[in-house]
């Protein structure tokens, strides 16, 4: 048996399908830790994106979201305009909805202003971790797929509405969580769980400017 079949024979979590792209994405990036502002502030954002699509339709466009957006460069975002959102409004190679493009630039400068409170987004939203204690004895797939939202994700929704983010409810929120590491949900039986567990146990947790203020 070749690596590559060897691969596609480990045991994952069913949502990661048959798709070569999808597979390596769960395999390589989903649940593992993150800790850039970059990554953080492009995953929120395009969390934004599929918002009522499905995230392999996202992802097969990422590359170009990328390109549009100055490699989420959150800066060159927040200095984005009206000029902006009209070009990309024409571009077939991302999701043309002027809601979330604008939301996108709106958000950059959001997230400057959380940069300048906390020190980092990563320290800000490492803030939002679900305490152990707070995870479900359950990790079969049957439990975790109807695990849309937590009160973590909920807290964190409200947290960055209140500073005047857009397309961030609670469902988003709980899913940048999952793919940025902040839990691991790789299901019991998912090769990926005990490689994405031990990156988190190993990680050392951004330490804030200043403390969140109680919600």
């Amino acid at each position: 048996m070749s690596v590559s079949d060897q691969s596609s024979a480990l045991p994952r979590c069913p949502w990661a399908g048959d798709d070569a792209l999808y597979r390596h994405y769960h395999d390589a990036e989903w649940g593992r830790p993150v800790l850039s502002d970059t990554r953080l502030f492009e995953k929120i954002c395009l969390e934004g994106f599929q918002s009522g699509l499905s995230w392999i339709t996202i992802l097969r466009k990422r590359e170009r979201f990328r390109a549009v957006f100055h490699g989420f460069d959150i800066a060159r975002v927040a200095a984005m305009g009206e000029a902006d959102i009209a070009r990309l409004l024409t571009d077939t190679g991302i999701i043309r909805h002027r809601g979330k493009i604008a939301a996108t630039i709106n958000n950059a400068a959001r997230a400057l202003e959380i940069q300048r409170e906390f020190g980092s987004l990563a320290a800000y939203f490492w803030g939002f971790e679900t305490r152990p204690e707070h995870r479900p004895d359950d990790l079969s797939w049957a439990a975790l797929r109807l695990l849309a939202q937590t009160d973590a994700s909920r807290a964190l929704s409200k947290d960055l509405r209140k500073r005047g983010f857009k397309f961030v409810g609670p469902t988003t929120c709980y899913a940048f969580m999952q793919a940025m590491g902040l839990v691991n949900d790789h299901t019991e039986d998912c090769f990926c769980r005990g490689a994405v567990e031990a990156e988190r146990a190993a990680l050392t947790r951004p330490t804030p400017l200043r403390q969140r203020p109680p919600l």
